[in-house]
């Protein structure tokens, strides 16, 4: 049996309650909720509240704690007195796991017991297991995708409507999608906290988050919309990371995909993650990426691994700059781009040479330009 301390009943806490107050399966009914972590007492109308984390942590009945808050603290205050007391932990908190991972990872190793976060890249989407799946057999060499639902959703309506930024956006916040400050999402942010797990996960590297180069989607406009429908593309948020001779590249930045392709036709908020290894090739994954069951369901997952043995760690993770990746081809609206570097000029726009995008980066600046890579 395992025995749980829930912290936060919000969207996604709520359907973790959902599986397991109502288990569907053998391995969820040796799973029980014994304490709840809310804001307020009047959060949830449920025995198991309470508003003190103390009670959580001096339950010497709870073997493992969920957490579902979200943002860095008090969530990884509460995470790491969790672990230190000896208990397993699993965590859809993409934003405090990004920016505390090896401490995290260090103290799990350190008291013998599991730090798992199926849930926090992807959502619903099974990426992460997938990932140690693969590297069973061999090295990952590369993943790309769509990381977040939000932005799709509004890429996805501004391609298929015609709305203005603004527009989609409101429409995204009014369906649920869109958080009432939408920042880290629309700035790229929340890509990057996935994609510095995914590298930890698929290369045992964690990329210091300022060396990610970082372009949103809020200055995307019309041309960049007329450009895509003129040549054959549609526009999607893509993160990135590749293991190389000198290092680690990741990236986050809109792209010109080609239609017809896979995740070209990654709609609404779904998201869809390619990861790549030598002898399997290339293997894509499609799936909510958000949503209460959808990410409950990559929790639970997880607390099910711990309950049956099988979970697993990430051990020797070593931090480290990202490195430029291979030279590739750039629209850049806003900058100031020098003719040796340019190819052809699309109304205000450039299209670039074959550059490496750390040596674009000098002539562009993310608050005040566009710049999407044009995929071949």
């Amino acid at each position: 049996m395992l025995t749980i301390g829930l912290l936060g009943c919000g969207v996604v806490g709520s359907g973790v309650m959902n599986l397991i107050d109502d288990p569907a399966s053998d391995v969820c009914r040796n799973m029980r909720i014994k304490r709840i972590l809310a804001r307020s007492l009047s959060e949830k109308d449920d025995p198991r509240i309470t508003t003190n984390y103390e009670d959580i942590l001096n339950d010497s009945d709870i073997d493992t704690v969920i957490e579902c808050m979200g943002g860095d603290e008090p969530a990884f205050t509460y995470v790491k007195a969790a672990l230190e007391s000896g208990r397993n932990v699993v965590s859809s908190n993409k934003k405090m796991l990004a920016h505390h991972l090896m401490e995290l990872e260090d103290l799990a190793e350190k008291h013998h017991v599991s730090l798992l976060m199926e849930a926090a890249v992807g959502g619903g989407i099974p990426f992460l297991c997938t990932v140690h799946d693969l590297e069973m057999v061999e090295p990952v060499t590369a993943f790309e995708g769509i990381f977040n639902g939000t932005t799709n959703y509004i890429l996805d309506s501004m391609t298929r409507t015609g709305q203005q930024f603004s527009e989609a956006l409101k429409a995204a916040q009014d369906a649920g999608y869109a958080e009432r400050n939408p920042t880290d999402d629309i700035k790229g942010y929340d890509v990057r906290y996935k994609v510095m797990l995914s590298c930890a996960a698929a290369f045992q590297m964690l990329p210091a988050e300022d060396s990610i180069v970082t372009f949103g989607i809020d200055r995307i406009g019309d041309e960049e919309f007329s450009f895509a429908k003129e040549n054959g593309y549609v526009i999607k948020l893509i993160g990135s990371g590749s293991k190389n001779e000198a290092g680690i590249a990741a990236c986050v930045m809109p792209a010109f995909v080609k239609a017809g392709t896979v995740l070209a036709a990654i709609d609404s908020n779904r998201n869809g993650i390619t990861v790549k290894s030598p002898a399997l090739g290339e293997a894509t994954l499609i799936g909510q990426g958000a949503g209460s069951l959808p990410t409950a369901h990559a929790v639970v997952s997880d607390a099910a691994r711990i309950l049956e043995g099988k979970a697993y760690a990430w051990k020797n993770l070593e931090k480290t700059e990202a490195v430029s990746s291979s030279a590739k081809v750039f629209y850049v609206r806003g900058g100031n781009v020098p003719a040796s570097l340019v190819h052809s000029h699309e109304g205000n726009a450039v299209l670039t040479v074959g550059v490496t995008l750390y040596e674009l980066m000098p002539y562009v600046h993310a608050e005040n330009c566009v710049v999407l890579e044009v995929q071949s």
